[in-house]
């Protein structure tokens, strides 16, 4: 906001520009040369010297009372005359006391008192008028001074008329007191409110709210609460204004920051992309203290209509909400009329806005590219990236190139059925730092139920005999424009990057057990059933069981369903923060029912398949694959039937070794203990906390079988 431009001090230092002449009065008549002695009423009038050195008690009680009416019809204007002085109030700027010459009749000065406070209010309310003038008030209090202004101005005619009347010699005391009557309440009522205004400094809408609270206070004086009321129309006009232009424009045009609504200019659209706790879309427009009791109730539906035009223009794509006579905010007056333009203003800016993203630029065609490969729905994709990237990925992530991992990830979307989707080419990766346990440690905001403490302490003491690779940091990400980072922010691509690793680490693990189960087929064909090679069998598809049961949990008990009730929940959605509300909900759910908010279970499932990792990759080494040691293939024409026979006694033998091998039979035994303890272990947590948590029912049931078939 510009600072507000000075007052010229020509203004300030002239008094008579400014009505601060009334100090002036006294020296003034004290210089001036004396005039006729008659009792003419022009010898009264201000400037005259017939009595200027003798008691007002000096003369008769007739002659008093012209003299008095004389002073106080000055007076009544905040000008001193010969017998009623003005004194002004020590600590108190405008305010005045009016003193009269204690020598007057009695009945007089009693009459006489009677109108000072009507004096003393006209005072205080022209200091007000002429302070609130000056530009750094705001322009609440320049709409309310101009109303006051043109009171004065009525209320000056008034006088001006009681004036004409004494010179044609019809007006006494008693009159001059009937005829101010009217003026009184008035003008009191506003010295009232200025008081208040003063002695809090009130500006925009605390100055409307008081304009309001007084005139609510005045319900039994309707001519009191009339005047009021028009003043607090007067000076809202240019609130209304600048409402208007915000509502329909989605501008703040506040040059001396009255408006409710602040704009931080510091927070940028591109933190949305960029910055996990960006603030963009909540803080970029804000509500201030002190919002129009009048508007109290619609101060959240007027935010958000400027903040959807705001990111229209952003878009480039001008919108103005088509203006008529029934659609200006003239005042808020009962009839709420007011309301009815909000409500039309932020209809056509909400439905604007929602066209535009689910049209220009096909939000909900995005979302379903998330689904197909952040969480997996594209499975040819996936396949063929692991198969061709697996030598990159077992590097240790400091050793792994990303640029060689994105060029993987391109060759894998232009040779499966991805290259169809024309979102494909926004699609990018990544390789973390930390674990996944880790990375959820380093998330306040996720809800987690229980201490990040005592989840990392979890995660370091995790037996992990496998140093972490690009397998276990490997991710996806997405380049979203905007507008769409709005709903896909950076915080909502992170809680679908922490999907993905779940599910990439666990299609990684079920790879990896079917490589050791291809490897155990060898012994059938030479029929080798040791106890060993039996159990390392059972062993292998119990592991195969829980994870694919796993797998088969999270993709088609969790995340099927909640996308398609969250497709669903998006076509019936009116605004873009019931869009935005609906995705995070959707994806808050899927976190939850993934177990990533549940680190008791989420560590024994990361642990669970960590055995699984270590006993597929003991089985690739300790038993001679069945790649190396089958024969190669070539044509039978191309070998011997004696070299085929030789080559097939040696492919036996080494099996029959390798089924009598102490280390790893005794290798099979600990695994299959490790992998029944911490399976039996999970089966008490899972059934407990499926009682208070039912989308657990599913998983439960499916490590349940498990347990049975051990």
């Amino acid at each position: 906001m510009d600072p507000a431009p000075a007052t010229p001090r020509w203004n300030l230092e002239r008094p008579y520009l400014t009505g601060l002449f009334h100090q002036e009065a006294k020296v003034s008549a004290a210089v001036q040369t004396p005039g006729s002695k008659s009792f003419s009423l022009d010898s009264f009038s201000r400037g005259a010297g017939g009595g200027a050195g003798s008691v007002i008690g000096s003369y008769a009680v007739s002659v008093q009372e012209l003299l008095v009416i004389d002073d106080l019809l000055s007076a009544l204007v905040g000008i001193e005359g010969r017998y009623i002085s003005i004194k002004r109030v020590r600590g108190k700027d405008g305010y005045v006391v009016f003193q009269i010459d204690s020598s007057m009749d009695l009945a007089l000065q009693e009459l006489t008192r009677r109108i000072f406070p009507l004096c003393e209010d006209f005072v205080l309310v022209s200091q007000f008028v002429e302070s609130r003038s000056h530009f750094k008030n705001g322009l609440v209090n320049h709409a309310l001074a101009a109303a006051l202004r043109a009171f004065l101005l009525d209320y000056q005619a008034m006088v001006a008329q009681l004036e004409h009347q004494f010179r044609l010699g019809r007006l006494s005391v008693q009159g001059l007191w009937f005829f101010c009557q009217r003026m009184m309440s008035s003008l009191n009522a506003l010295a009232v409110l200025i008081e208040k205004a003063m002695s809090n400094n009130t500006s925009g809408s605390a100055t409307l709210n008081l304009l309001q609270s007084q005139a609510k206070a005045m319900a039994g004086d309707s001519a009191v609460r009339s005047l009021l009321e028009k003043m607090a129309e007067c000076a809202s006009a240019a609130y209304l204004r600048m409402l208007e232009r915000w509502v329909y424009e989605g501008v703040i045009d506040d040059p001396y920051g009255e408006f409710f609504i602040a704009e931080n200019k510091s927070l940028q659209k591109e933190s949305l992309t960029q910055d996990y706790d960006a603030k963009y879309w909540q803080q970029r427009y804000s509500l201030k203290d002190g919002i129009p009791s009048f508007l109290n109730n619609v101060a959240a539906t007027i935010l958000t209509t400027g903040k959807y035009l705001n990111v229209m223009r952003e878009c480039g794509h001008n919108v103005q909400v088509s203006l008529s006579e029934n659609s200006k905010l003239m005042s808020f007056s009962s009839n709420h009329q007011y309301l009815e333009c909000i409500k039309s203003a932020y209809d056509f800016a909400s439905g604007e806005l929602l066209t535009l993203m689910k049209d220009k630029y096909d939000l909900i065609g995005k979302l379903r590219s998330l689904k197909r490969y952040l969480l997996l729905d594209q499975g040819d994709f996936l396949v063929h990236f692991m198969d061709i990237a697996r030598e990159e990925l077992t590097k240790k992530p400091e050793d792994i190139s990303v640029e060689k991992l994105q060029s993987l990830v391109d060759i894998a979307l232009r040779s499966t059925a991805a290259a169809s989707d024309p979102s494909h080419e926004d699609l990018t990766c990544c390789v973390e730092r930390s674990s996944l346990l880790k990375k959820l440690t380093t998330l306040k905001d996720l809800g987690c139920a229980y201490s990040s403490d005592k989840f990392a302490a979890a995660d370091v003491d995790h037996p992990m005999t496998l140093s972490m690779t690009g397998l276990e940091t490997f991710s996806l990400g997405y380049k979203i424009p905007w507008p769409l980072s709005l709903v896909i922010s950076r915080k909502a691509l992170t809680k679908y990057q922490l999907i993905f690793r779940l599910l990439f680490h666990c299609k990684h693990v079920s790879r990896q057990l079917c490589q050791a189960w291809q490897i155990q087929q060898g012994f059938r064909s030479v029929k080798i059933l040791g106890t060993p090679i039996l159990r390392s069998s059972i062993l292998c598809r119990s592991m195969l069981k829980f994870v694919n049961s796993l797998l088969h949990y999270l993709t088609f008990e969790v995340l099927e369903p909640n996308w398609h009730s969250m497709h669903d929940s998006l076509q019936k959605a009116k605004s873009i923060d019931e869009v935005i509300q609906i995705h995070d909900f959707f994806l808050q759910k899927c976190l939850k029912e993934c177990l990533l908010l549940l680190p008791e279970l989420l560590v024994k499932v990361e642990k669970l398949k960590s055995l699984c990792l270590q006993y597929a990759t003991s089985i690739q080494l300790l038993i001679p694959s069945i790649e190396v040691a089958a024969p190669e293939k070539k044509p039978k024409s191309g070998l011997s039937k004696s070299s085929r026979i030789k080559r097939s006694q040696e492919r036996d033998q080494q099996l029959k070794l390798a089924s009598e091998n102490v280390v790893m039979s005794e290798s099979i035994l600990k695994f299959e203990a490790e992998f029944n303890s911490e399976l039996q272990s999970l089966i008490p947590t899972l059934s407990k906390s499926s009682q208070a948590e039912p989308y657990l029912t599913h998983l439960a049931q499916c490590i349940l079988g498990v347990g049975i078939d051990q």
